[in-house]
């Protein structure tokens, strides 16, 4: 897909794409002249600073962090170098929808830790050799987690926002129901929106701050379908993504034997996970069982009754919360 047009607090950033030749997935199906597109915030040339590398969210682009970069935020450009990669799927790199080669449902099933994998492949390309630390939320949370099962001398910070170690079953529910929508024809995309922009990403309390009286929650629905066919984001591309979403299990890692405790155990970077008190499409007791059984990890509770948006730009306050306390947790 071509870019999405700029929205209010999107860093403007030139795009760069990394070609990677043909990748094997762990399936062992291979993703045919995968390539990857990319954003650098700050200089790579210049080694003095550490890099962070941003991780996007399910059906997002690079700006999905952008609310944590700028001077004076958690990132800062001026201390860091920050590197987010667009995830396998996502439209911008490669995807069902921009595949010439294995277009549409020919493109192979992929997973988080194939986009992980991805991942590390294009640093090595820019010859990155180690990272101060690797961030993300909601999927991106669940790639920083993989991060530190796959490659866990590689960082030496994790920073995981409405993170699951493993998919809870009401989350994959989500995606199917909001799956069956997006395949059941005319009013699938409204049907899509009532199920991610309402029921997934938000509590009532928050919906009711957004639309406050029961008659306009039609109108804002279709209004929200609008905007989201506007950002050209391709449905089967979500689709594709949320399958690999559903399977995700960091127990399945090579030589974990199904063992979701003990590769949350194994992982070896200082980590802060942070969710808020109701989150309606990663459950927060997800996130919480994940930072019991981390050994070096900090728990964050986001004070916000925005539910899943509560790691975004949306909720204004918990983004001034998230900037100040990642700020401290990698100055510590």
């Amino acid at each position: 897909m071509a870019h999405p047009p700029m929205q209010p607090g999107w860093i403007e950033s030139a795009h760069h794409e990394c070609a990677l030749g043909d990748f094997r997935l762990e399936s062992g199906e291979c993703i045919e002249a995968l390539k990857l597109s990319y954003v650098v915030h700050g200089d790579l040339a210049d080694t003095s600073r550490p890099v962070v590398l941003g991780l996007c969210a399910i059906g997002s682009t690079h700006h999905r962090l952008d609310f944590l970069i700028g001077r004076e935020r958690a990132f800062d450009p001026a201390k860091f170098t920050i590197i987010v990669i667009d995830a396998i799927g996502n439209g911008l790199s490669s995807s069902p929808s921009n595949s010439t080669r294995q277009p549409g449902r020919q493109f192979p099933r992929f997973t988080i830790r194939d986009m992980v994998g991805s991942q590390m492949a294009l640093l090595g390309k820019l010859g990155v050799d180690n990272l101060e630390c690797v961030a993300g939320a909601s999927m991106g949370g669940m790639q920083a987690l993989q991060w530190g099962v796959s490659y866990p001398r590689f960082m030496r910070n994790i920073v995981a926002l409405t993170p699951m170690a493993k998919t809870a079953p009401w989350a994959a529910a989500m995606n199917h129901a909001a799956r069956l929508c997006l395949e059941g024809g005319s009013g699938g995309m409204e049907a899509w929106t009532a199920i991610m922009h309402v029921f997934a990403m938000r509590t009532p309390e928050r919906f009711a701050r957004d639309v406050p009286n029961a008659t306009e929650v039609p109108g804002w629905i279709t209004q929200r379908a609008a905007w989201w066919e506007a950002q050209q984001s391709d449905p089967l591309d979500w689709i594709y993504q949320s399958w690999a979403y559903d399977a995700h299990d960091l127990g399945t890692t090579a030589n974990f034997d199904d063992d979701t405790e003990r590769a949350l155990q194994s992982i070896r970077s200082r980590t802060l996970i942070g969710a808020p008190e109701l989150d309606l499409y990663n459950p927060v007791e997800a996130a919480e069982f994940a930072a019991s059984l981390i050994p070096d990890c900090t728990f964050l509770r986001l004070p916000s009754t925005s539910g899943h948006l509560a790691a975004t730009d949306a909720d204004a306050l918990s983004a001034e919360f998230l900037n100040r306390e990642i700020g401290a947790f990698l100055a510590r």
